[in-house]
């Protein structure tokens, strides 16, 4: 979707009456990962809004077809991109987020702008240490390369098997490779690897702010990206909100492909149910 049509899908919102839902996307995808998330929530009585970072192309085609579009995106960036769509809607919205997405929904919780949040594998923020091998291995596609940080980088089809796509089948993969996967900017991965030695990173979250509303965290249990360690780690500093609503779910025999792959629907579901105790 492009900047000019999120504007229009936030002035249709703004019509009705319904809550809005913000879907933000993690690196290597596009906004139409969300696609059936966003039919899920409609029908159950919200009004959806996936919008995309800044630049980002229509289509998986497009994206790789021109992968430089990616490149020199940060993490305060995207996050400022997010608060100021959210600012013009006139309801404040559910928001919804997967892996960078779910730090960048944590991020715009913090600033108080979310009704309720659902943070899916998120990525770690300044306070969160755990580092697990695998999680490591996964990132280093990226950090492998100290010139990827101004680049777009694409994964392989073996590093997105490890990194998104271990819990399904061969054939599975193969599909979700060549019908999601794109480039992504390298700056973020390097600025959260740096979040807990960088005093002024970017990377960072305010867990304590009073109007943070409730939190759920979901973890793939098989999340070679973001494993339980790392997302647990991050319940934990949300759940010293006292102001607000912080729980945790595991779903058993997931990977970091959970919002895509062939049981997206459990997944949209549990943040479903979450989000409607919450929001109306």
């Amino acid at each position: 979707m492009s900047a000019s049509a999120d504007l229009d899908s936030i002035e249709r919102i703004n019509r009705g009456d319904r809550t809005p839902v913000v879907f933000v996307h993690g690196l290597w995808l596009l906004p139409s990962s969300w696609e059936r998330w966003a039919r899920v929530f409609e029908d159950a009585g919200f009004a959806p809004l996936t919008p995309g970072w800044p630049d980002d192309p229509e289509t998986v085609a497009e994206a790789n077809a021109h992968p430089e579009v990616f490149a020199g995106k940060s993490v305060g960036q995207v996050a400022d991109h997010f608060a100021d769509l959210i600012g013009r809607l006139d309801r404040k919205p559910v928001v919804v987020g997967h892996s960078f997405g779910g730090l960048i929904t944590q991020m715009v919780a913090g600033r108080g702008l979310a009704a309720a949040s659902v943070a899916i594998d998120p990525a770690p923020f300044r306070g969160v240490l755990p580092l697990p091998v695998s999680s490591l291995r996964a990132a280093s596609a990226v950090l492998g390369n100290p010139a990827n940080y101004h680049r777009a980088v694409p994964l392989t089809y073996d590093q997105f098997r490890y990194s998104f796509a271990n819990a399904v089948s061969e054939v599975e993969a193969k599909h979700l490779y060549e019908e999601f996967a794109v480039p992504a900017p390298g700056e973020p991965l390097f600025q959260a690897a740096a979040a807990n030695i960088n005093p002024w990173t970017e990377v960072k979250v305010d867990t304590l702010h009073p109007e943070r509303g409730p939190l759920l965290v979901i973890s793939g249990e098989k999340d070679n990206t973001v494993p339980w360690a790392i997302a647990h780690a991050s319940f934990k500093k949300q759940q010293r909100n006292e102001s607000a609503v912080t729980e945790i779910v595991e779903m058993k025999g997931r990977g970091h492909a959970l919002t895509i792959d062939n049981g997206w629907r459990e997944v949209a579901d549990t943040a479903l149910a979450f989000v409607r105790r919450f929001a109306a």
